[in-house]
């Protein structure tokens, strides 16, 4: 790579540079003051060549600030959408902006706890930059000239570009690729209305292997809820749950509540000090990826002495306790000693003291663990741990509520229903990862631009949504603008978003959305409460200038392309369709559900016991009124109007019991199902959690380093950049370094260092072992990581999205039409952004997803983020 592609890559330009592909840094605030009609042509560097570059520092602040008059204020309850945790909120309105957000105490998850990223999003309907009317392309896409045009204009060539695509009877030509949506029952309804399968998500560069590994052995849809208030023990395995996690406030404010009235312990396995790891009992830095390995030793100590729920095995899973022990047989403390680089004592002494706090006890895991290669069997690996202790659905242990979505039969939407596609894409299914849509259509998102690029599919439209792939896909700055950059590949990109984003620049039509605190919607998330319950997102503001939420742009469109397809939009928006999703919800003090939830922002559904997990459920006789019994497996069964025989549950010493969403309706140790989709694609699997090495990382060479990427507590992906406190308090992220390590290499703190990276080695994708790209950054030396990791934050590096998320300090630009009006200039961004390069700042950090290697696990797709080999050379 060369010094200029090196520079890109790592998001470290001058005002003045261009990408390969014609991508321009400009100062989007222009956009907003199009008058109708009128054109623009967008200008590296606009945004700071008029600016003072006189240095403004922290004690240098902008404009005084009047404090709030909190009495004036209206409260408007409404839902957090700044990360994926979605917490309950309550606004302060006064004078039509939103000046302050708290936790709302109705929310039975969050209560009136909210996080820093929750408590900036009184910055976000104001952002001087945003976008605020419909924008067309003009000249060549990725040159940033736009015209702006009318809401009118823009449906009506969006239906002209689908329509064509249904008149060739090629609706699966159209699709929509989205970030975190929370409004996919409208994306799903839309797309089944003109028949098209390819709804792509990021599932895969997520949480796809901690699913899988639910879905496989308790038959779960969601990721597990630890009831850490009443526990005694946590294996942390790869979670940095104090910062960033799904359900990160709901989970850490009942650990807390755990460890400060129970006496828990939190034990942290993870290769770096994160600010979890530094909070907890005892930390372990394992080699990368070993996390299975390290759970399965524990699994073969507690066995071997006694440690464990015989009952559970033995009533409650599919495997007997002989059975198990063959299998971790040679699972032993010493032998994972040797791989993880942890003491076989500890491993045994920790095994131990969890078991003795069964059932009250639960491990645990997030990416640390899973976005690896063998991910998928390493929180298997975890999992079954709890099935040793006894501790699945018990009080203090790992349970699961099963009920993450709005349930369609509680929360019934608008009739008539339009039926799901029938036709099928490799795009959002692809076959060579059979485990990717068995249970729950998760997609395999890193790969959708190099299919396109390959022709594996044909896409026509491409709406992108809350999509920042350019910033945040591995290969996201090379293969994913390229595709997107590419007019044959995909002729009408159609791009919804808050800011002027890297995505946006390479659309040909912008739409400019609604934030979460101005549009609707029904949210929910597992409760830690162990009830089912819903939120409700309402408007606290008026969308500014023409801003229209997508779920409202897919309803008008739905109504636009004709009686087919819009005998399904018989609504008039969307908080009409949320209005009737609303009619079983009790009106408790108010006319209905709707206004109920309007005014108090959450229901719970005390009708039902807390539900920590429903297996141990006794069946009623009307369940069993016509059932049958496979007398081999226990398994019972109901015939279906259709003649199918479905699994309802499985008998367990002699009664009928709900059991496990598995098909053996137990918890399946061993997985018929993986082992089966294995020998699908030709992989040689027997179902049990095997360790499997990471085959990049088989005799990694000295000068080879394992790169890994972690998550401030300010930032998510490239939602947060925009956000000017969020960005002021991280905007850097330095290289960590073990301090071992960087003496052996010379490196101090500080020094500016080059880290290239290569492809996987073994059977996976692209497994070349060449170099992808490099970038420089500077050092940070720490105690805090192991000596063969590299960790460098990502969330950073923007080259689009307005001044706070590049980095760069002074006023707007003027351009004709625009009315400050609707959003004046902020002083804080024109005069008192500090980190300003230019001035002698840090700058806006380093994109390092730009050098992450796509990298599809087998079976399931799931990026193995953490398995990035890597080499580090010192500059200066």
């Amino acid at each position: 790579m060369s010094e200029r592609d090196a520079k890109l890559a790592s998001g470290s330009r001058s005002p003045g540079d261009l990408d390969r592909r014609g991508a321009l840094r400009v100062g989007i605030g222009a956009l907003a003051s199009l008058a109708l009609g009128e054109w623009i042509a967008l200008r590296p560097g606009e945004s700071a060549e008029a600016a003072d570059r006189t240095a403004r520092r922290p004690g240098q602040p902008g404009v005084p600030k009047i404090p709030h008059d909190y009495r004036r204020a209206t409260q408007i309850t409404g839902v957090c959408l700044n990360c994926s945790t979605v917490c309950g909120i309550v606004g302060q309105v006064i004078d039509g902006q939103v000046v302050k957000l708290a936790g709302n105490p109705n929310d039975p998850n969050n209560g009136r706890t909210l996080c820093a990223k929750g408590q900036s999003g009184v910055t976000i309907n104001n952002y001087p930059e945003r976008l605020l009317y419909p924008l067309r392309r003009v000249g060549r896409r990725g040159q940033g000239i736009w015209r702006r045009i009318s809401w009118d204009e823009a449906v009506a060539e969006m239906a002209r570009r689908i329509g064509a695509c249904l008149e060739a009877d090629k609706p699966e030509q159209v699709a929509i690729h989205y970030g975190r949506s929370r409004i996919s029952d409208v994306i799903d309804r839309f797309m089944s209305a003109i028949g098209s399968p390819v709804v792509l998500n990021h599932r895969a560069l997520c949480s796809l292997h901690k699913r899988a590994a639910n879905y496989a052995t308790l038959g779960d849809t969601d990721w597990e809820t630890v009831d850490a208030a009443q526990t005694k023990y946590l294996l942390n395995f790869g979670s940095n749950f104090y910062e960033a996690h799904q359900g990160h406030i709901h989970f850490l404010k009942r650990v807390v509540q755990g460890r400060y009235d129970n006496g828990a312990k939190l034990v942290t396995f993870d290769v770096r000090l994160s600010n979890t790891a530094g909070r907890s009992d005892e930390w372990f830095a394992p080699f990368p990826g070993t996390e299975g390995a390290v759970a399965l030793a524990m699994a073969h100590t507690m066995l071997a002495a006694g440690q464990y729920d015989r009952a559970f095995i033995e009533h409650w899973t599919n495997v007997s306790v002989d059975q198990l022990r063959d299998f971790l047989g040679p699972y032993s403390a010493a032998w994972a000693a040797k791989i993880s680089g942890l003491s076989a004592e500890d491993i045994e002494r920790v095994a131990l003291e969890f078991a003795r706090c069964r059932p009250a006890c639960a491990a645990f895991t997030n990416r640390g663990s899973h976005a690896h290669y063998n991910g998928l069997n390493n929180d298997r690996a975890v999992i079954l741990l709890n099935a040793l202790a006894g501790s699945i659905g018990r009080p203090g242990g790992y349970c699961y509520g099963e009920a993450e979505r709005v349930d369609p039969a509680v929360y019934p939407p608008p009739q008539p229903l339009p039926p799901k596609p029938r036709r099928r894409t490799d795009l959002e299914d692809p076959p060579e990862f059979p485990l990717a849509n068995l249970w729950q259509k998760m997609k395999v998102g890193e790969l959708v631009y190099d299919y396109l690029q390959r022709r594996r599919a044909v896409v026509q439209v491409y709406f992108s949504y809350t999509l920042g792939s350019p910033t945040t896909w591995p290969e996201g700055r090379s293969l994913a603008a390229d595709v997107l950059a590419n007019e044959e590949l995909i002729p009408f990109h159609v791009c919804s978003d808050v800011v002027y984003s890297e995505t946006a620049h390479l659309a040909d039509l912008i739409l400019p959305d609604a934030t979460y605190l101005e549009r609707w919607g029904l949210d929910t998330r597992n409760s830690y409460e162990f009830q089912p319950y819903i939120t409700l997102r309402q408007p606290m503001t008026p969308p500014p200038g023409e801003c229209l939420s997508f779920a409202d742009v897919l309803i008008r469109l739905g109504r636009r392309l004709g009686p087919a397809v819009a005998k399904y939009f018989q609504f008039s928006d969307h908080q009409a369709y949320v209005r009737r999703q609303c009619q079983n919800i009790p009106p408790g003090d108010c006319a209905d559900g709707f206004t109920f939830l309007q005014k108090h922002g959450a229901w719970v559904d005390g009708s039902r016991p807390p539900n920590r997990g429903s297996f141990r459920r006794r069946l009623t006789a009307a369940e069993l009124a016509g059932a049958t019994t496979d007398e081999e497996t226990g398994v019972i069964y109901r015939t279906g109007d259709d003649g199918r025989k479905e699994p309802l549950g499985v008998v367990v010493n002699g009664r009928g019991m709900r059991g496990f969403k598995t098909p053996s309706r137990k918890l399946e140790i061993h997985s018929s199902i993986i082992s089966a989709q294995a020998e699908k694609v030709g992989i040689v699997d027997d179902g049990w959690p095997h360790y499997v090495p990471v085959p990049s990382h088989r005799d990694l060479p000295d000068d080879r380093f394992i790169l890994t990427t972690f998550k401030w507590n300010v930032h998510t992906q490239a939602r947060t950049a925009a956000q000017k406190y969020l960005s002021e308090i991280v905007h850097d992220n330095p290289l960590w370094i073990n301090a071992a390590t960087a003496r052996r290499l010379g490196i101090r703190s500080g020094d500016l260092v080059e880290i290239t990276t290569y492809r996987p080695k073994g059977e996976t994708y692209r497994a070349t072992g060449e170099p992808v790209g490099s970038t420089r950054i500077r050092a940070f030396v720490t105690e805090g990581i192991h000596p063969r990791v590299l960790a460098v934050s990502n969330s950073l590096g923007h080259q689009f999205g307005g001044r706070a998320a590049t980095g760069t300090r002074g006023p707007r630009p003027e351009s004709p039409g625009f009315d400050a009006a609707v959003l004046p200039d902020d002083p804080d961004l024109a005069e008192a952004l500090w980190w300003d390069a230019h001035d002698g700042g840090r700058g806006p950090g380093v994109n390092i997803n730009a050098i992450l290697p796509i990298q599809p696990a087998p079976l399931t797709g799931m990026q193995a983020w953490f398995d990035t080999v890597c080499s580090i050379r010192k500059l200066r």
